[in-house]
């Protein structure tokens, strides 16, 4: 989004109506969606939780013309689509410097060696991972005992799912992610082999 940019009253008044014809449901769909923007952003540790939010509610405002149309079903899934978008820009890249820093972040077992070539297919792999499964299982291995918990707690709230449903995504993801971890190591072999 340009900077400087400002919703403006007009702008402001086609969201409401796209979120209800009905002026007074709008308003509080609007704050609900404010809200749970909020959320979300803070269980994944933003400290700007409501600036993210608002940015988030500027970018879909910024998009009306384009989606107002052709959007079906809930407007609020829409919100919580580009709030995806607005986290990974704000979440700095996981990247080798971060992932030493804290190594409780891994997903996979690399035995905490850094210089492995476990490691450094660990890197690439989650590259590889879309935006919102990457930050689901980073997010999802983060932390230890108690805080674990209430993290996991957290994101499920977020995600408007069950503690159970979580635990099978992030299994689901850490299995791709395992994969390709041992596709890589094994490619990297293949190579080095190959190479002497």
């Amino acid at each position: 989004m340009k900077k400087g940019w400002v919703l403006t009253q007009e702008l402001l008044d086609t969201l409401l109506d796209w979120l209800d014809p009905d002026r007074e449901r709008a308003g509080h769909k609007y704050e609900t969606i404010r809200l749970r923007l909020i959320k979300i952003f803070t269980s994944r540790g933003c400290p700007e939780a409501e600036e993210l939010a608002d940015e988030t509610i500027n970018r879909v405002a910024s998009k009306l013309s384009e989606i107002i149309d052709k959007w079906e079903g809930d407007p609020a899934l829409y919100f919580f689509k580009v709030a995806q978008y607005v986290l990974a820009e704000w979440r700095p890249k996981v990247n080798k410097r971060e992932l030493k820093k804290d190594p409780v972040v891994m997903p996979i077992d690399t035995e905490g060696n850094e210089d492995t070539p476990e490691y450094e297919c660990l890197l690439h792999c989650l590259k590889v991972l879309r935006i919102s499964e990457r930050t689901l299982v980073v997010d999802y291995y983060e932390h230890q005992g108690h805080a674990k918990i209430k993290q996991h707690q957290q994101m499920a709230t977020a995600l408007g799912i069950a503690i159970n449903a979580l635990r099978i995504r992030a299994c689901r993801i850490r299995r791709t992610l395992r994969q390709c971890v041992q596709e890589c190591v094994a490619a990297r072999k293949q190579r080095n082999e190959f190479n002497m």
